[in-house]
């Protein structure tokens, strides 16, 4: 997606909203990264296996009770799943994107964190609201929780940012509806950058982001 049809989007929800009323204050408007595109969909971390590995996270949904999706019933759960979170997010300036046959909510990290703390704002709330809003009623999917930092800092401090930040989201979900049976986290610190280097403090921006990686449940 180019930037152009980003920020048409943005203006378009946004008039939408406009128009419509919400219940909630939408999160202070952000510098919307340039489509994400140096990594694209294609990273080796967000290809590989669910976090914790499918055996155990299985086991883990079959005790929780939660049925698995038969192989005729995954793509239009997912694209269903997709197109709920895109209505939801529409004007809020998350990426949403399919990656193989999951989903992946990008959010910079304005909407969640100050800098340096692992402490979700109260004024960011309503975003990721919505996204448990979904994902609780979705609930025949894995739900792996990433958090990224830039490179200041140390990798070591980073990396227990990423950590703190991940289950700080996770926690979030979890209190909000979504099955714990469902979650794992990780943080990843500064290892997978959008982009490399980075030249601009929009760019450090983007690579400060959460991951809401949904992966099917299968049977």
């Amino acid at each position: 997606m180019t930037i152009g049809r980003i920020v048409k989007t943005l203006v378009a929800g946004c008039a939408i909203g406009a128009v419509a009323g919400c219940q909630t204050a939408p999160p202070p408007p952000v510098v919307v990264p340039a489509a994400f595109t140096p990594l694209g969909v294609t990273a080796p971390y967000l290809m590989g296996d669910v976090i914790g590995g499918l055996k155990t996270r299985s086991a883990k949904m079959k005790a929780a009770k939660i049925r698995p999706l038969g192989p005729a019933e995954v793509p239009s759960y997912m694209a269903e799943l997709g197109s709920e979170l895109r209505r939801q997010t529409a004007g809020i300036g998350l990426d949403v994107l399919q990656v193989g046959g999951g989903i992946v909510v990008r959010i910079p990290a304005a909407f969640t964190f100050d800098a340096g703390s692992a402490a979700v704002k109260a004024q960011t709330d309503a975003t990721l609201l919505e996204i448990a809003r979904t994902v609780k009623t979705r609930s025949r999917t894995f739900v792996d929780v990433l958090a990224h930092t830039d490179t200041s800092g140390t990798p070591q401090v980073n990396q227990g940012l990423s950590d703190k930040r991940a289950a700080a989201v996770a926690a979030y979900l979890a209190g909000h509806g979504v099955s714990k049976a469902r979650i794992a986290s990780r943080g990843l610190g500064e290892s997978a950058p959008l982009y490399n280097p980075e030249t601009s403090e929009t760019e450090k921006g983007a690579n400060r982001r959460i991951e809401i990686r949904l992966v099917p449940y299968r049977g």
